[in-house]
């Protein structure tokens, strides 16, 4: 496929380039609203083609768009390439409210085009071997699951998601959503409902920069998810705990193939066997696999929005001191 890039992004640069030549694919053009930008960028990753406006990139002959602009933008980003009939993999948060998320959803289905949220962390080997414990019963009956997801923003980082709240700043919307979607990937389902607290340690202005809450499950699951930008020394990982036994994965919450991961039961601990791959070329694998109307486990866009839906939950609890329903987006488009 031949892929445009909306946004000369560092994930951008840093992951997908790569990655999309890695699968096969081919780097068109970058997109960005400043020419400089994108003219460096386009020569650094060796791209033919640096714009400023997306409506030029169709003359191109693109099969596929990557968004990674600042959240405020995709939707637009998303309808455009839907009417032009080109897939679309959109980074996280789809967008900056659920509505939007729900018509970037829409105008993909009406196109007849696939849909991708890059939710990188499901395609780390710790989730994949963790889902497949749960799915064989080696748990038992599956009882809390912790997130620990708090980090150090890079510095190279610190820009809007600190300052923006019109860009979707803020380490809600940036990291709940990643750990809304590992738990979905894992469960298979998302939280009902939520009940958070947030607060800024002096790092962020006038937006979060850590938030803690707790997620109620309908299969009566509870769950903590903890994240931050204020952290430099945190571990990251992930939890499961079962009447049989627990899964403790050990930095596995990174877009390193990293983590491991440690089956703890009656016997004793086990160190478990886990694959590495390339996070983003797996995402992308499942994205072909998608395309072609073959089961895959690419986070597509309703899964995009129902992260999202967990992320706005978790600020409007934070917000009204109130445990908060969580959107039911399968009712907002229309399907149980």
């Amino acid at each position: 496929m031949r892929w445009v890039l909306i946004g000369a992004s560092t994930i951008a640069g840093e992951w997908m380039v790569g990655a999309i030549r890695a699968v096969g694919d081919e780097v068109v053009a970058v997109v960005s609203g400043d020419l400089q930008r994108a003219k460096d960028f386009a020569t650094k990753h060796g791209i033919a083609h640096a714009l400023t406006d997306e409506k030029a990139y169709p003359a191109l002959g693109v099969d596929a768009v990557y968004i990674s602009s600042t959240n405020e933008k995709h939707e637009a980003s998303t309808l455009f390439a839907a009417a032009q009939g080109c897939h679309v993999l959109c980074e996280k948060p789809l967008a900056t409210s659920l509505e939007a998320a729900i018509r970037m959803v829409q105008a993909c289905r009406k196109a007849g085009v696939v849909m991708g949220t890059n939710h990188h962390l499901r395609h780390n080997g710790p989730h994949r071997v963790m889902r497949e414990h749960l799915r064989a019963g080696t748990l038992g009956k599956l009882v809390a699951a912790r997130m620990q997801h708090s980090v150090y923003l890079p510095v190279h980082l610190q820009g809007w998601r600190l300052d923006n709240p019109t860009a979707g700043g803020g380490v809600v919307l940036d990291i709940v959503v990643h750990n809304a979607d590992s738990l979905a990937f894992l469960l298979g389902e998302y939280p009902v409902e939520v009940c958070a607290m947030v607060s800024n340690s002096g790092m962020a202005h006038g937006l979060e920069d850590n938030a803690m809450s707790v997620w109620h499950f309908a299969s009566g699951v509870t769950a903590s998810s903890h994240q931050g930008f204020n952290t430099p020394y945190a571990a990251t990982g992930l939890e499961l705990h079962g009447t049989h036994a627990s899964l403790h994965g050990n930095g596995m919450m990174s877009q390193h193939p990293s983590g491991d991961l440690v089956l703890n039961n009656a016997r004793g601990s086990e160190v478990l066997a886990v694959q590495r791959a390339n996070l983003y070329e797996v995402c992308l694998n499942e994205m072909h696999r998608a395309i072609r109307g073959e089961a895959h486990d690419m986070a597509d866009g309703v899964a995009g929005a129902k992260s999202l839906a967990v992320a706005l939950a978790v600020l409007e609890s934070a917000r009204t001191g109130r445990q908060v329903a969580v959107a039911d987006v399968d009712a907002l488009l229309g399907h149980s």
